[in-house]
């Protein structure tokens, strides 16, 4: 997964991106300045202006970008034909195979968005937020209302399974994050199975 995958952004807001991800992960987000990821970029730092206010927006864009492709592909992964616990496990399989092509950007986005303080945690309340859309439309389809998965639990599954990404990044396992598709998908289970 890079942000240059993304066709909705122009070829230097990609390129800014795709810089964004690279100093940050060599440097760590306060000792990037904007200087180093216009000249990754190979653009000037009027045309990273241009684009951005600064480096958290930029930063905040990476991620959101990220973000969506990540969905995307969860989505793809999906076989309505399949039962639920069928096309969460696809789903969560493609995610992580995702996230595991880009270890650099992963602790990127994983790590220093910490650093963006009150920005940063609502961009990545906005993404738990998508997320848990998609896992009420799979878990809550064909299913009675009062047996409906509520949308606090489907952010909690998010949560939890953002917890078991982070931890296998600060252990240095993001090559591995296969490896969480079953315990993701025993999460998912145990809540869903739990709450009908």
């Amino acid at each position: 997964m890079k942000p240059s995958d993304l066709p909705v952004l122009t070829e230097h807001a990609r390129r800014l991106l795709d810089a964004m991800a690279q100093c940050v992960s060599a440097k760590g987000y306060a000792a990037t300045t904007i200087a180093d990821i216009a000249a990754e970029a190979r653009v000037s730092k009027r045309t990273f202006y241009e684009h951005f206010d600064g480096k958290a927006q930029c930063l905040i864009a990476l991620y959101e970008a990220a973000s969506r492709q990540a969905l995307q592909v969860l989505k793809s992964a999906i076989d309505p034909a399949q039962d639920w616990h069928q096309q969460a496990e696809q789903a969560l399989r493609a995610y992580f195979a995702c996230m595991a092509s880009n270890p650099v950007l992963m602790r990127t986005l994983f790590i220093e968005m910490l650093a963006l303080g009150a920005e940063g945690l609502a961009a990545r309340r906005r993404a738990y937020r998508d997320l848990a859309e998609h896992i009420l439309q799979v878990v809550n389809a064909d299913v009675a209302k009062a047996e409906r998965l509520p949308e606090d639990m489907a952010i909690a599954i998010v949560g939890g399974i953002n917890e078991l990404v982070l931890q296998a990044i600060e252990e240095d396992r993001v090559d591995r994050l296969h490896e969480l598709t079953e315990p993701a998908a025993r999460l998912v289970r145990a809540v869903v199975d739990h709450w009908r």
